[in-house]
């Protein structure tokens, strides 16, 4: 594998420089239980019958833990992206990826922290078990060889897919709770950079693949692509019922089968497929 791009990384090192614990920057006063976190148009039951006669307390509190699968699916992502990178930190490496990897550890630990903070502050019930990873998903970024080209792809998928939804989120003027808007522009803000990284990362991986390999490659991202966006967009059955919408399983199935949920996602994932495409890689619809 050809050397990471020490110019590109040198730059994103620099941008990193001035880091502030994003714990200490949002306002956790602000994140209540008695206020809606996300806008209507963001939640995965939004453009049914049902959710338009819901009353506004029931769809504050589904707003409350969709937000909390979002950050669940983070704390999942930036889990394997922490053990994974830090195994790379060894004597030898090169400098400029050393800093850079550094950096991008310290900015993953603390969005970890911060969703930590946020899902206790929060005060809302959340009995363990209650979320689980794709399974596909996450063998992948375990056992991937580390610097390859099907973990890179991992990455820039897992990173990409909460990034749009991150700026989708903060571009909304109502119906987004104010530290909500903080811990999504906080990730927005770092996150930049760590996909400006993996998307050279994949390049350079990618650099002298043949037809076979892309038709390979162009597999497991449509796998990864779905199933990153199943977890992320629709929240466990159990998370329905955590919001007080018994039973579960019949609300999940009803945004599994949403039309204006399913546009939603095509269009939150069009700049991931459209980056995806450009690599050559056949993502299908």
């Amino acid at each position: 594998m050809r050397s990471p791009d020490s110019a590109l990384l040198r730059h994103l090192s620099e941008s990193s420089a001035r880091y502030r614990d994003p714990v200490a920057r949002v306002d956790w006063s602000q994140l209540d239980a008695g206020s809606g976190w996300l806008p209507d148009t963001a939640l995965s039951l939004h453009g049914l019958g049902a959710f338009g006669a819901l009353q506004p307390a029931a769809r504050q509190r589904l707003s409350q833990y969709e937000f909390i699968n979002v950050m669940h699916c983070g704390l999942w992502l930036e889990g394997i992206f922490l053990q994974r990178m830090s195994r790379r930190l060894r004597p030898g490496l090169q400098r400029a990826e050393h800093e850079y990897l550094l950096h991008e550890l310290r900015e993953e630990a603390g969005h970890s922290l911060m969703f930590l903070r946020a899902t206790e502050s929060s005060g809302l019930a959340l009995p363990g078990g209650s979320w689980r990873a794709p399974r596909v998903a996450s063998a992948v970024g375990r056992f991937a060889p580390a610097g390859g080209s099907v973990f890179w792809l991992a990455m820039l998928i897992g990173e990409d897919v909460s990034d749009q939804f991150n700026r989708y989120v903060r571009g909304q003027a109502d119906g987004v709770n104010p530290a909500v808007r903080q811990i999504c522009t906080l990730h927005v803000v770092d996150e930049a950079r760590h996909i400006a990284a993996a998307r050279r990362n994949l390049e350079i991986a990618l650099s002298g693949a043949g037809m076979m390999s892309r038709l390979l490659l162009s597999a497991a991202a449509r796998l990864l692509l779905w199933q990153m966006a199943r977890a992320f967009y629709y929240p466990p059955a159990s998370f329905y019922e955590l919001a007080g919408l018994p039973p579960g399983t019949h609300w999940r199935r009803a945004a599994l089968r949403n039309p204006a949920r399913r546009k939603f996602v095509a269009e939150r994932l069009a700049p991931t497929v459209r980056a995806l495409e450009s690599y050559g890689l056949d993502i299908g619809r």
